[in-house]
């Protein structure tokens, strides 16, 4: 049963469902317009004009590759070689004792400059100190027997010319007279060996020089049997250089000479040489060229060549190994290109030109003798011709018989233009876009991080 309504009040229904509903959905759209307010923006701010990409050519492809090139500039250059050599004393001499006995001294320091004449090595010299007593003494023996010769022959000359003796008698007795003075003679000459042999036991520098090191020491037994080598001098002040140069290369050059293809590079006057040591540094003296061995080694077909070089300061010594750089002739109108730009085949040697309309096209080359890191090229190529020497890799990537970019090229560890050297132009193209790309992505996260922000405070509103 219903319960009676009071008089006079309205009876409270509750709220419709639709009421509920409705205001579910308006918080709902409140979360989804924070919730896609950071996106939007994001996309705002990519679409602005801080975004845009760089500009590519006109019609939309890839631009020009960059290479580095080189201009031709024809020259007299010089054809110069290098040869191995080799360095060898002015003079060299071997100290030996050329009598036999005991080393008693040694009288001079190693290493050290000797004199010509100076005593190197003093033996032990009692024996032949005899022996010259020895022969003194046989010559005054001989010297009585010429005495005794001679008065036997004065008394038998009156006797001789009276006819009182024998011819045979004096014939003898002139024949003892000159045997006794062919026998002081020979006591001379065995006083005069035996001071010879008594001043070889005091062993003396043959020359003057720089001497070595000793090769006996006190109390060795030398020259017995043969001439001991003791020690060796050397004269460095001026040395040798002895190189060889191919003798197939010489007649090569001959024939070029003949043929007007190359000048010599001095006419009359001696070549002087480059001496090039081990460091790769160049001696600061030239070397001057003093002759050519005539004939041509069999076992190796090279021809011996012989410089001479200056050493005031002893700063180089015998026996070093070096390079001879020889300068045989002058090319004229030739050209250096550096090495990476020519490829050589079995077709012929070639190089990339860049035309006037910027287009690499081949272009064969005559190739002759090479300078250090560079080519020089007889013949093929024009002044003013620009040469392809880097980007080879660039001119690959892109389209075959299309236009490049050339920008001077530099030498690796030069300074230069920028894209000079190297892959030029890789640098900026791939740094372009990083760079760029930064740009507009920069504000972007500052104006999304505010967004959930701005969001939030609308829902709370």
């Amino acid at each position: 049963m219903t319960a009676p309504t009071a008089p006079g009040r309205l009876d409270r229904q509750p709220a419709p469902a639709t009421f509920g509903l409705g205001t579910a959905w308006r918080a709902s759209r409140r979360t989804l317009a924070a919730a896609l307010a950071p996106p939007l923006l994001l996309l705002l701010a990519a679409c602005g004009p801080a975004a845009e990409a760089p500009k590519g050519p006109p019609g939309g492809g890839m631009p020009p590759p960059t290479v580095g090139v080189v201009t031709v500039t024809p020259g007299d250059v010089a054809l110069s070689v290098d040869l191995p050599g080799r360095l060898e004393a002015w003079r060299v001499a071997q100290v030996r004792a050329r009598v036999p006995g005991l080393v008693a001294r040694r009288l001079f320091t190693e290493g050290t400059e000797v004199k010509a004449g100076q005593p190197l090595f003093q033996l032990d010299d009692a024996a032949y100190r005899a022996a010259l007593a020895s022969t003194e003494a046989a010559v005054a023996r001989a010297d009585a027997g010429v005495a005794q010769a001679q008065a036997q022959v004065a008394r038998n000359q009156p006797l001789a010319d009276a006819k009182a003796i024998s011819a045979q008698e004096w014939l003898v007795t002139q024949t003892t007279l000159k045997q006794a003075q062919a026998d002081v003679a020979t006591a001379r000459a065995a006083v005069l060996s035996a001071r010879i042999n008594l001043d070889y036991a005091a062993i003396k520098a043959p020359i003057a020089g720089r001497i070595g090191r000793s090769l006996v020491t006190e109390g060795a037994l030398v020259g017995q049997g043969e001439a001991t080598q003791m020690a060796v001098i050397q004269q460095t002040q001026t040395l040798y250089v002895n190189f060889t140069q191919s003798a197939a290369e010489a007649l090569r050059l001959r024939r070029a000479f003949e043929g007007g293809q190359l000048k010599r590079a001095s006419s009359g006057a001696a070549a002087e040489l480059q001496v090039l040591l081990d460091d790769g540094s160049t001696y600061p003296l030239p070397a001057k060229l003093l002759f050519a061995d005539p004939t041509v080694d069999a076992a190796t077909g090279q021809v011996t060549l012989r410089a001479e070089l200056p050493n005031p300061k002893g700063e180089l010594l015998p026996g070093l190994f070096v390079k001879v750089r020889l300068v045989q002739a002058t090319s004229q109108n030739a050209v250096r290109l550096p090495q990476q730009a020519v490829t050589r085949a079995a077709g012929g040697d070639s190089v990339l030109v860049v035309g006037a309309d910027n287009k690499p096209l081949p272009r064969k080359i005559t190739v002759g003798a090479s300078l250090g890191s560079d080519w020089v090229v007889l013949g093929g190529l024009q002044a003013g011709d620009r040469v392809v020497v880097d980007g080879f890799q660039k001119l690959a990537m892109g389209a075959p018989g299309g236009p490049v970019n050339p920008v001077p090229w530099t030498p690796p560890g030069k300074g230069g233009p920028a894209g000079a050297s190297g892959p030029a132009g890789d640098g900026p193209a791939g740094a372009g876009p990083a760079a760029a790309g930064p740009g507009p992505a920069g504000p972007s996260p500052a104006t999304a991080a505010s967004g959930p922000s701005a969001g939030a405070s609308a829902a709370s509103r």
